[in-house]
């Protein structure tokens, strides 16, 4: 498989260039985060209609599994992020590196995990649940793990959970609930939709970068800064990957699970993330804590792609 540059990344990238040098401002910009609320309620209704019950009930008899791919998303991931916390901001600018701590926090992919799983061979049932039950614990627990150890950059309080709960845990559940009457019609719809899934993610992306271009945020930031925080995200998915392999190994799973703990385990949801990043941090600095978030999405995304494709090849030569 040759490996390119995911054209949503190139949207991404391009939306937050375009913002950061023509943002939107005024009444356009009231405008714009009105229909972000809407679009996010939107797109996590649309999560919750193509969960199918049966997959979720497979997947959680498979407990051993799934809890140490919660263990590993919101456990491990965030001693790493504390770690690189470390560096002396002579290295990494502080506002990067509450950023790729942010990435350490936010719950894994929903999409990108079970499709890799699926071309590797692997467990898909224990993926989809895994997916899943990420982003539904992470409603709860990345608020509870940026209030702990983002104290100095976020303001999380009961009002800020509840926002999240609205826009993103209540949908899920009325989509859950009218599966289904809808589910089968969003099926049929799916390629469509999921372009509507990328362009809310790219707008949320405006918005953000909006912000912290009127907030001047760029001026604390350059190349060099940029370098450290793409060398810090290859470290942080080298270190994932490597406890994920010892841990499937020490706890003897089998070759389907360990592949969807592998590719569970270090993907990082970025539908997920900006969304509850724009709640859970006010003011311009959301564009530079959403930076490293997008860099690891493009990272996990090309190298996952790579794993994937040669695993599925290896675990077909092998049967």
């Amino acid at each position: 498989m040759r490996s390119r540059v995911d054209p949503f990344v190139v949207l991404l990238l391009s939306a937050a260039v375009f913002a950061s040098f023509f943002p939107a401002t005024g009444a356009v910009f009231e405008a714009l985060q009105v229909v972000v609320v809407v679009a996010i309620g939107l797109l996590f209704f649309l999560y919750g209609t193509r969960l199918s019950t049966a997959e979720t009930v497979a997947g959680l008899r498979n407990w051993r599994l799934q809890l140490v791919l919660l263990l590993t998303t919101f456990a491990v991931f965030p001693v790493l992020g504390l770690a690189i916390g470390l560096l002396p901001e002579e290295v990494l600018d502080p506002g990067l590196a509450a950023g790729l701590l942010l990435v350490c926090l936010v719950p894994s992919t929903v999409q990108g995990c079970v499709v890799f799983t699926r071309i590797a061979g692997g467990n898909t049932a224990a993926a989809v649940v895994s997916a899943s039950l990420s982003n539904l614990v992470g409603v709860f627990l990345t608020p509870a793990l940026v209030a702990l150890l983002m104290t100095a950059d976020a303001e999380v309080d009961a009002s800020a959970v509840l926002r999240i709960v609205a826009q993103l845990l209540a949908p899920f559940v009325l989509g859950q609930l009218l599966r289904r009457w809808v589910g089968r019609w969003v099926a049929r719809h799916d390629p469509t939709l999921r372009v509507f899934d990328r362009s809310t993610i790219v707008l949320v992306v405006l918005v953000a970068f909006s912000e912290g271009a009127e907030a001047d945020v760029w001026s604390s930031v350059d190349v060099l800064d940029v370098a450290v925080v793409l060398g810090a995200c290859v470290l942080l998915y080298v270190a994932i990957v490597t406890w994920i392999l010892v841990v499937g190994r020490v706890c003897r799973f089998e070759r389907g699970d360990r592949l969807a703990l592998l590719f569970c385990g270090s993907t990082k949801s970025l539908a997920s993330g900006l969304p509850m990043a724009t709640v859970l941090f006010m003011g311009g600095d959301v564009a530079l804590l959403v930076l490293p978030l997008m860099f690891y999405h493009q990272l996990q995304i090309v190298i996952s792609g790579v794993l994937a494709t040669r695993l599925g090849r290896a675990g077909g030569s092998s049967s």
